[in-house]
């Protein structure tokens, strides 16, 4: 039997039996350096699984300097595709001495036969390739399928249904009897809701009589889920629209209740109370200790392998409540309707996992008469400080009064920004492009952005300087299509994360997409038909790799000492870099797959906006 390393994906696929099997049934082959392994053409009778030495993957209906498209290094597989084709797409040659395992074909025919997911699992896109990397990740407590499969109708109550008309004193009865918080009443085939706190301020401030019909203190803004919703989505839901219950519709059929308790008693790791501590923050030190929270709600919601994209959404929502909590404890309430806080950056399209620096404005309506205006601003600003949102750089804060303006004021600037078309006016507008409002009045930033896409999206010349952005970085790729292994690391951030946001914002701007999540303008962009549904989906899961691989510096980053952390923060661009070599396989041909799909889309955009000429 021989001794071979089975312990990464696919092979996690298997069961002890399957990898027992492999054992059994491989070879050792030893290769010369230049020697083709696998010929194009070549009926596959092999899976070589690489111990020591390189191979290239070559396209030989490319030129020469463009047909090595892929490499593969120790602990890579190669050859399955050819066996599942039958026969070989590509050549493989051996760029120095090396050692392969050699999986005979019966023996992959007959693991693929038994174990469905092994043999997808080279059939699959980066899609799917990426969600059994996070699958991999799930270690213990609510695990991706407990966590992330998990549906509405695992965790809803069933309804109780009251007729409007039925007397508050039957209605508190009922409650009692059947150890409920809410109902639901129907007037004019139209649902509403009573809790026990309506209840109790009807009957002691709104001078309702216990004689009075529930439909005159039902509330009639519900918001509704459908029963095969993931109850993850729930909880975003709860955090973003403020509410701790939500009615379950099927096709407009009522099935039941979801309350915020059951949510959180589902997801049972305490982590998950963060959301709850911040709405029930009645103080600026409260909403402190539970904004303080939100990296160990992160690392809680990595280990246990949730999906980025939702991760994103709700760290989004948490962020968002506790700057509009932050604004309601800092701010008048006369003049909340007359402005409007907004967020902008990765937080503004929800893409910020941690807390990185502010990036926020105010916009005021034309109107809006506010002495002594930025005193309370830099109070504000203080005040995120405090609450783990450290100053931005670049000095883009409402205490900055460059960011503080009216609704005229700033359509104003968007005119002089697209007329003037240099890099900081260019920089200027991608910022307000992806501008979120979070607290204030929120018409007032839809009006802003509004003149934004008036101004800019039929403009051809501006589009084409507006999207040249997107190629400033080269793409961490080498000549022959493997990625370079730079000692210090690629930078992340740079060669992966910022073509694609750039890139897609344009596209968006060019559409009037209003969306500002970049997951969200894909999603738009392959309805409306500019971009292909499966390369929208690859460039999502591109975007997540990068996101979770950057993220994973930065969680090392924050349990290093303090000393050390400072000492790292004079050079802040190493959280975006990833150490190649310090990739698992899998993760390598990920990074790899995702890279080239960046390029691709590089070449998409050139094409577009007429960027080869310029």
């Amino acid at each position: 039997m021989v001794d071979v390393d089975l312990s990464q994906l696919p092979f996690t696929l298997l069961d002890d039996e399957g990898r027992d099997h492999i054992r059994r049934g491989i070879d050792l082959a030893y290769f010369d350096r230049d020697e083709i392994i696998l010929e194009t053409g070549q009926a596959g009778e092999f899976v070589y699984l690489l111990h020591k030495g390189e191979v290239a993957e070559i396209d030989p209906t490319l030129p020469s300097s463009t047909s090595r498209i892929g490499h593969y290094t120790a602990g890579d597989l190669f050859g399955a595709i050819s066996i599942l084709n039958g026969k070989s797409r590509y050549r493989f040659k051996a760029e120095q001495e090396c050692l392969c395992y050699l999986l005979p074909k019966a023996l992959f025919q007959q693991l693929c036969r038994h174990y469905p997911d092994f043999s997808n699992f080279f059939r699959q896109s980066l899609t799917h390739k990426a969600r059994l990397l996070t699958e991999k990740r799930a270690e213990g407590g609510v695990t991706m399928a407990g966590f992330m499969l998990a549906k509405v109708s695992e965790c809803m109550r069933a309804p109780l249904l009251m007729a409007a008309a039925t007397d508050i004193a039957s209605a508190v009865k009922q409650l009692n009897d059947s150890h409920a918080d809410s109902l639901l009443v129907e007037t004019q085939g139209k649902l509403g809701m009573v809790t026990k706190t309506d209840l109790l301020n009807g009957l002691v401030l709104g001078g309702s009589e216990v004689s009075s019909p529930l439909g005159e203190i039902a509330h009639f803004n519900l918001v509704t889920v459908a029963p095969d919703q993931y109850l993850f989505e729930v909880l975003v839901l709860m955090t973003r629209h403020k509410v701790t219950r939500v009615v379950v519709l099927e096709q407009k059929v009522l099935k039941g209740v979801v309350e915020l308790t059951d949510v959180l008693s589902y997801f049972s790791s305490r982590s998950y109370v963060v959301s709850l501590q911040v709405e029930q923050a009645s103080s600026l030190e409260a909403l402190s200790a539970a904004s303080q929270r939100t990296p160990e709600l992160v690392k809680a919601l990595m280990a246990q392998g949730v999906k980025l994209r939702f991760a994103m959404d709700l760290l989004a929502a948490l962020n968002g409540r506790i700057m509009s909590k932050a604004w309601e404890f800092t701010i008048d309430e006369k003049y909340r309707e007359q402005s409007c806080m907004m967020v902008m950056g990765s937080e503004g399209r929800g893409e910020q996992i941690l807390k990185t620096d502010q990036d926020n404005g105010l916009i005021l309506a034309d109107d809006a008469q506010w002495p002594d205006l930025m005193s309370h601003m830099q109070t504000l600003t203080d005040t995120l400080i405090q609450l783990g949102y450290p100053p931005c750089p670049g000095n883009i804060m409402v205490s900055n009064p460059e960011w503080v303006a009216t609704v005229s004021q700033w359509k104003s600037n968007i005119a002089k920004w697209a007329s003037e078309r240099d890099g900081d006016s260019l920089m200027k507008l991608a910022i307000m492009l992806d501008a979120h409002a979070v607290a204030g009045n929120p018409s007032l930033l839809a009006s802003v952005r509004e003149e934004l896409f008036e101004r800019c999206s039929r403009d051809e010349l501006l589009l084409s300087y507006f999207a040249r952005t997107a190629l400033r970085f080269s793409t961490p790729l080498t000549l022959f299509g493997s990625l370079k292994k730079p000692q210090h690391g690629i930078d992340i951030k740079k060669g992966g994360i910022f073509p694609i946001v750039h890139g897609v914002r344009t596209m968006a701007l060019e559409r009037r997409i209003q969306a500002t999540s970049t997951f969200d303008r894909l999603d738009a962009l392959a309805a409306d038909g500019r971009l292909d549904r499966r390369f929208a989906d690859d460039l999502g899961e591109a975007l997540a790799l990068f996101s979770e691989l950057r993220l994973k510096q930065q969680l090392t980053a924050l349990e290093t000492p303090v000393g050390a952390q400072e000492a790292n923060a004079q050079n802040s661009s190493r959280a975006n870099r990833v150490v190649v070599q310090n990739l698992s396989s899998l993760e390598r041909d990920l990074l790899r797959e995702a890279m080239h799909i960046v390029k691709d889309f590089k070449q998409r955009l050139s094409h577009r906006y007429h960027l080869e000429y310029s």
